[in-house]
C-alpha cells in the first residue's frame, strides 16, 4: 500500500510542455503524466531523507590540485599555417569570424 505522504496529485503535463516549448499530442500527455508524477514522487521522497549530518559536496571523493597553472604556453603549430586554413585573416595577424550578435542601429 502507498504511502499516502509520497502520493502526487495529477500534473499538468501540457503546462510543463509549454514551460519548456515542447510541442505534445494529446497520447503524450496522457503517457507522461503518470512518469512526471512518479519523478516528482521520486524527488519527494529523497526530501524526506535526514542529511543533517552529511556534509555539503560538489564530488564523491575528495579533489585537491586539479587546475594547472594559469600561463601563457605557445601553440604547436606556427601562426603562418593557422592562418593559411582561416577563410578571413585580418591585419595579417588575426583570423577573420563573423558577427555573433547583431545590435542593430544605435537606439537614442
Amino acid at each position: 500500500m502507498k504511502s499516502r505522504k509520497n502520493e502526487v496529485e495529477a500534473i499538468d503535463v501540457q503546462y510543463v510542455a509549454d514551460l519548456a516549448r515542447i510541442d505534445l499530442t494529446p497520447d503524450e500527455v496522457a503517457r507522461f503524466e503518470p512518469e512526471l508524477r512518479a519523478v516528482v514522487a521520486y524527488a519527494r521522497q529523497l526530501g524526506e531523507l535526514d542529511v543533517d549530518d552529511v556534509e555539503p559536496t560538489a564530488h564523491t571523493i575528495p579533489r585537491a590540485n586539479v587546475l594547472r597553472e594559469d600561463c601563457p604556453d605557445g601553440s604547436a603549430l606556427p601562426r603562418d599555417v593557422v592562418l593559411q586554413n582561416s577563410p578571413v585573416v585580418v591585419e595579417r595577424v588575426l583570423i577573420g569570424v563573423p558577427a555573433v550578435i547583431d545590435e542593430g542601429p544605435a537606439k537614442r
